[in-house]
């Protein structure tokens, strides 16, 4: 069995239909970065290691080319797509409309108990960073975000927002980890924190706008880097 496969979610530990479960289980290496872009996924080998038919393998393969995350090359193969520069910076337009808009009305709206879960994400974040378990620093920075969408009363925010940051979660992993910036991102998290602490839209917006801001300027030179997970202009 080849190493790459080895590090793929046992399905037996997730939820829903077997297509689902397979395809939570392969989305899950994808965006972890255990499938690098450019490579291939071979059905055969997916199918033996998970335990299952070419079935739901097929069809978790078409859910994830549906959301960008593979190319199906008909009669060929079926590769982990390449990051597009340009898809990144529109994802990020679109989250930073998306955030800024959401925390405006948490920092307008938001309750005592919604406060009391950010604060301690924001806890847990530190505690997180002086252990240096960026892994779970990571998941926590999600959260963070994904509360503030939440609190928005939206139900269908957060889904949005999942799909359009789905490129930018992935491409985040060849940050990680990034000498000071796990501190630098609770800094930024701590001010948009005390914006909605205080109900100040205007300051939490202002918050919001300058810690997403500063995710484009430090990929630019990931093409560089590593030319062979982008696309060719």
């Amino acid at each position: 069995m080849s190493e790459d496969i080895k590090m793929l979610t046992d399905i037996e530990s997730l939820s829903g239909s077997l297509a689902q479960r397979v395809y939570q289980s392969l989305r899950e290496a994808i965006l972890a970065m255990v499938y690098p872009p450019g490579s291939v996924l071979k059905k055969n080998v997916i199918c033996e290691q998970l335990g299952v038919s070419r079935s739901p393998v097929a069809e978790a393969i078409a859910r994830l080319a549906a959301e960008g995350l593979v190319d199906v090359i008909p009669q060929s193969a079926t590769r982990v797509s390449c990051f597009s520069m340009e898809e990144i910076r529109e994802a990020s337009f679109l989250r930073e409309a998306l955030e800024c808009a959401a925390v405006e009305t948490v920092a307008m709206q938001r309750s005592d108990e919604q406060l009391a879960k950010l604060t301690r994400n924001v806890r847990l974040q530190e505690m997180l960073v002086e252990d240096r378990d960026y892994a779970e620093f990571y998941k926590a920075d999600e959260e963070f975000h994904g509360l503030i969408m939440e609190f928005t009363g939206f139900p269908g925010v957060s889904s949005v927002a999942a799909t359009v940051s789905l490129q930018l979660k992935r491409v985040r992993m060849l940050l990680l980890p990034e000498e000071g910036r796990p501190a630098e991102t609770i800094k930024e998290h701590r001010a948009i924190l005390d914006a909605i602490r205080d109900q100040d839209p205007a300051a939490a917006q202002a918050a919001m706008k300058a810690h997403l801001r500063m995710l484009i300027p430090r990929l630019l030179p990931l093409e560089k880097e590593h030319a062979e997970y982008f696309r060719s202009r």
